[in-house]
């Protein structure tokens, strides 16, 4: 049965770091002393849930979580530092701290180390998430000890709720571009001034001019949706972001 370790320190642990092309010792201390920390372990790197929806949540919300006292986001799993590296980069996930338990040391001191056998796997993390204060685990949430992979507890959502159930959560933003168009940069820069993260559906890459029509109704880009809205080109997107201003003063 996994246990719950609130109130108790979090293992001792050296784990094997990749960067600038050489291995780099990072202790648990370095990464918890003094700190407030969220931690969300997860099975395997490029595995569907952890890719799909498990880290790009964490991802997307870690500036409110640092609005929220969190100093950092810890995502670790029982995976090797290339493979850990790697699946940061192909996710994107600049906002993360991304730790490989490839020896699953941390992950056994945790009491959340199962057999995975029966996949392929050998020995992996359960899913759970935790709120770490200066090295003492404040608050767990473990997934059901049932067949298969549970994914019910151990979101993003579910940890931010518990550290502020109030917390403002940004809305999703889309903005559709092609490569050299000087209004897409425009719309680009200003979602950026306002702090708002998208993600970018390029015109010959992504999709196909017939795209646009079939979504927008529209011939041209950019096309920018926020909250499952459609905002329009770079001139409606100023005019929004002004309106939003306006009546947020």
């Amino acid at each position: 049965m996994l246990k719950n370790r609130e109130g108790q320190k979090v293992p001792n642990v050296v784990f094997k770091t990749r960067q600038n092309d050489e291995f780099v010792d990072i202790s648990t201390d370095e990464l918890f002393k003094g700190k407030t920390v969220v931690v969300f372990s997860l099975p395997g790197a490029f595995t569907p849930t952890c890719s799909s929806t498990h880290l790009p949540r964490f991802n997307e919300l870690a500036q409110v979580f640092k609005g929220n006292g969190v100093d950092d986001i810890i995502c670790l799993s029982v995976n090797d530092a290339f493979v850990m590296n790697a699946w940061k980069q192909d996710q994107e996930a600049e906002n993360i701290t991304l730790i490989p338990d490839g020896n699953g040391e941390f992950t056994d001191g945790m009491g959340m180390l199962v057999d995975k056998s029966d996949l392929g796997f050998g020995k992996r993390s359960w899913r759970y998430s935790m709120l770490v204060k200066d090295g003492v685990v404040e608050k767990m949430f473990i997934e059901p000890e049932v067949p298969g992979d549970p994914f019910e507890v151990s979101d993003a959502d579910t940890m931010l709720n518990y550290i502020n159930p109030n917390a403002v959560k940004p809305e999703a933003v889309s903005i559709i571009t092609k490569p050299g168009c000087p209004y897409c940069a425009k719309a680009k820069a200003m979602l950026q001034e306002h702090g708002m993260t998208y993600d970018e559906i390029s015109l010959g890459h992504d999709a196909t001019l017939r795209s646009v029509r079939a979504i927008s109704g529209r011939d041209t880009v950019p096309q920018v949706y926020i909250g499952g809205r459609h905002i329009g080109d770079s001139e409606e997107l100023a005019q929004y972001l002004a309106k939003q201003e306006k009546n947020a003063a």
